[in-house]
């Protein structure tokens, strides 16, 4: 099985959400990203403890187009400091991978 991975993030709205999915599956840095439903975060900020609505973006892409994907979540995050998190998927479907290995080739 081709390994791929899974670069998750969280944002402010719904529509920044579905730009950074859109941006990154256009550019062939994600085969697939997903929008999970709203959340709270509750987290240390500037010295003080906050809680605030996010919404999550899976993205699904291949090892050696993680650094990309990376850089293009960082320059587009709103965030300061952005949670961009990456995991290498230890197995799966060998199909599913293939399939991300194949619509993430520029």
């Amino acid at each position: 099985m081709d390994q791929i991975c899974v670069v998750t993030t969280v944002v402010d709205a719904r529509s920044v959400a579905d730009v950074l999915a859109a941006t990154a599956v256009a550019g062939r840095l994600a085969a697939c990203a997903q929008v999970g439903g709203q959340v709270d975060s509750t987290y240390w900020w500037q010295s003080a403890m906050e809680t605030s609505a996010e919404w999550s973006v899976q993205f699904k892409t291949a090892p050696d187009r993680v650094d990309a994907l990376v850089d293009q979540i960082r320059a587009s995050h709103p965030y300061e400091v952005p949670e961009i998190l990456v995991t290498r998927v230890a197995s799966g479907n060998p199909d599913y991978s293939a399939w991300v290995h194949e619509q993430t080739r520029p």
